[in-house]
């Protein structure tokens, strides 16, 4: 949850965090973003302002959507699916020293 500003919609206020997450690494390409309903109960939002968010990173080619699947993270590039997608970090549920399943 982030802590609104009363002078900025809520909307704007969530685009930019997600749009700082996903520049940051935080989601990576190929990755799903939250959806309506997670991205409205995480941030304390309608889902409609939900969904004004997840549209106006899709027109700005952050974010494609596949039917029926969900919302993921774009191809900087392209604005569209990555070639490639990196296996998840999964080193964090490994205990320390051993490698991860992938390797």
């Amino acid at each position: 949850m982030i802590h609104f500003r009363p002078d900025q919609p809520k909307s704007e206020q969530v685009l930019a965090e997600m749009r700082r997450r996903i520049q940051a690494g935080d989601y990576k390409p190929g990755r799903p973003v939250p959806g309506e309903p997670r991205m409205a109960e995480e941030f304390g939002i309608a889902r409609r302002t939900a969904r004004k968010v997840i549209n106006a990173l899709i027109a700005e080619g952050m974010v494609y959507t596949v039917k029926n699947i969900g919302t993921f993270v774009a191809d900087p590039k392209t604005g569209g699916p990555p070639e490639h997608i990196d296996p998840e970090d999964d080193d964090q549920d490994q205990p320390e020293g051993e490698p991860s399943p992938a390797e």
